[in-house]
């Protein structure tokens, strides 16, 4: 699994002109993807690793001071752009393979007390977001 974090301070998703996930205050945008071979393990390691990250003010998580997360699927973070100028997408794991898994992320959130929002499943999604600081980060949870 791979994710890019957001430090920010409000953020939303639209899919059709409707808002069906927002960040009302400062929290973390989480952009998330799934390759084959992930699992349970990958799941477990990326939300403890979102939910403990110190980037937040005063070098504090989002399970320190509870902060909101919004979570959005993106398969395009295992785009292959090495050869030519056409991204493949070989890495990413097909929707139903992907799906249960983004659940699984977003509900181990759940459990560390986090408040989650989330995008739509392979939905086409507008996010919009003010990026705090700027602080982005890559995490990567490689399958076993």
């Amino acid at each position: 699994m791979r994710a890019v974090v957001q430090r920010a301070t409000r953020a939303q998703v639209r899919v059709a002109d409707e808002v069906v996930g927002e960040l009302t205050g400062a929290g973390l945008v989480v952009l998330v993807g799934v390759t084959p071979g992930d699992g349970p393990a990958q799941v477990e390691h990326l939300a403890r690793k979102v939910a403990e990250l110190r980037i937040l003010r005063d070098e504090r998580s989002a399970v320190d001071v509870g902060a909101g997360v919004l979570v959005i699927s993106q398969f395009t973070l295992y785009a292959d752009t090495r050869k030519g100028r056409r991204p493949t997408w070989n890495q990413a794991a097909p929707g139903s393979v992907a799906e249960p898994l983004v659940d699984a992320f977003v509900e181990a959130l759940r459990t560390r007390g986090l408040p989650v929002s989330t995008g739509r499943f392979g939905a086409d999604m507008q996010v919009e977001l003010v990026n705090d600081g700027p602080v982005t980060i890559l995490l990567e949870s490689v399958p076993d």
